[in-house]
């Protein structure tokens, strides 16, 4: 079920909403479970009893992390590779098997389970969760019940943001929905809406013409890879948008996901911007335990590697990601070891960073690596295709007003607009009839049946 599916917004959301304001205080984590389960099984009805399990897997090693004496590194061992190995399992084993029946020739079948949705976002929530317990930075749940509620809270599950146990232990005990919360939280939710199903949505519809043309040239590369760079970015910070929208209605407060990356002025700068909730997990769970910068340079190096290629295989099995993690990680060494590159000028600066994200996005929307490569050697002028072609200059006509639209709502210009106007008596006026249009608009985009994918369903 997506966000920006009738059967959500108009169905499902209404009756959850209504429903969970009507209940009781200690019903309403047991409700958020429960409506949480029945939401994943409307998707993945097999998979519900493995987020079952790692609900209670989890919630075991939790107490058991927190009451061991001498074997609480035993515990915490057990659960970080429960996680693991769930993942390794569904999302890993074929990827391995493939390159391993490859490699030698023989001819191991594969598992061909199908990917759980979500499973990358909460075995994360879970590990994290455990890990805090052990280091003394939460105390473990007691109540399977808020521990569920944590790990399956349909409005983060299936594409985060990445939220910690940490950031809402208060709030699965105690929390009120303020009126201000609601709409705030609800406005929010209608702007992600909309930077899903009407800007997202039409340059992915691009992204496909241009798989399936047979009339390529350098302008359609170009005007491909920008289209996929807009798409992927309004895609994901849209639904992130409606998650954090969501908890607000329900009374959390779960962290900002995207800060308006492409106007960073570094890669480094891009990824503090960029899906900000992973990079943390990265850093707290993963680059810090391996000893980070203050370690020899060789093993900083390794490091480096090793983060940004776990980064890269999260979004998937498969090698187009591991080189686009490991482009980002030679990038951010060389920031580290070429002084220029943080000495020219501002323009410049936030002009390499875009071209590096746009060529990183062509290779990780790419099925295979020879595809990465005709593709970015399209951009360049070695594809053995003209430089302009009827097909892409109908494109550029038909999409050159999106276009302009989506480099203005990648920039803070629209929100430091609505924060000004916001401070005026009209925005009580204006903010309600701006949803209702939201509201209205992409409506009737998907009543009509259009283009309505969701790229993050991926990982």
């Amino acid at each position: 079920m997506l966000f920006s599916g009738i059967p959500f917004l108009f169905y499902f959301l209404p009756a959850v909403v209504a429903l969970y304001f009507l209940l009781p205080w200690k019903l309403k984590n047991a409700f958020l479970l429960l409506a949480s389960l029945l939401f994943y099984a409307w998707g993945e009805p097999r998979y519900v009893f493995l987020m079952v399990a790692a609900i209670v897997l989890f919630f075991v090693y939790g107490i058991a992390v927190e009451r061991a004496q001498a074997y609480k590194k035993l515990w915490l061992g057990a659960a970080v590779f429960t996680g693991v190995a769930m993942l390794a399992v569904f999302k890993y084993a074929d990827f391995a098997l493939d390159n391993w029946n490859r490699l030698t020739g023989m001819g191991i079948p594969l598992l061909r389970f199908a990917l759980p949705i979500g499973i990358s976002f909460y075995t994360f929530q879970c590990i994290s969760y455990v890990i805090d317990v052990y280091r003394g930075h939460t105390a473990a749940q007691k109540n399977i019940i808020s521990f569920g509620t944590y790990v399956s809270l349909f409005p983060q599950l299936i594409a985060g943001p990445i939220v910690r146990y940490v950031d809402v232990e208060k709030e699965l005990t105690e929390r009120r929905t303020s009126p201000e919360d609601f709409s705030d939280g609800l406005f929010q939710f209608l702007v992600g809406l909309g930077k899903k199903v009407l800007i997202a949505n039409a340059f992915g519809q691009l992204t496909e013409t241009f798989r399936e043309s047979q009339d390529l040239s350098v302008l359609f590369f170009w005007l491909y890879a920008i289209a996929f760079t807009l798409h992927i970015y309004f895609d994901f910070s849209g639904y992130s948008d409606m998650a954090i929208g969501l908890g607000r209605i329900f009374g959390f407060r779960f962290p900002r996901n995207f800060d308006y990356p492409y106007t960073s002025r570094s890669i480094t700068e891009f990824w503090r911007r960029w899906h900000m909730t992973l990079g943390g997990w990265f850093r707290d769970y993963v680059y810090i335990p391996l000893g980070g910068n203050r370690v020899s340079k060789g093993r900083w190096v390794i490091n480096i590697l090793a983060v940004w290629m776990l980064t890269g295989l999260w979004h998937g099995a498969s090698w187009n990601f591991v080189v686009w993690g490991l482009l980002f990680a030679v990038m951010l060494l060389l920031e580290k070891w070429v002084p220029l590159l943080q000495k020219l000028p501002d323009i410049l600066r936030r002009g390499y960073v875009l071209l590096v994200v746009v060529l990183s996005f062509v290779i990780f929307n790419a099925e295979t690596l020879t595809q990465a490569g005709r593709d970015i050697a399209g951009l360049f002028g070695f594809a053995n295709v003209p430089l302009v072609s009827v097909e892409a200059l109908y494109c550029l006509r038909s999409y050159g007003v999106l276009f302009i639209v989506g480099m203005i709502g990648a920039t803070p210009l629209v929100r430091n607009t609505a924060v000004r106007l916001g401070q005026r008596p009209v925005a009580n006026v204006l903010c309600p009839m701006v949803a209702a249009a939201l509201l209205l608009i992409c409506t009737a985009f998907l009543v009509d049946g259009s283009f309505n994918p969701f790229l993050y369903f991926r990982f």
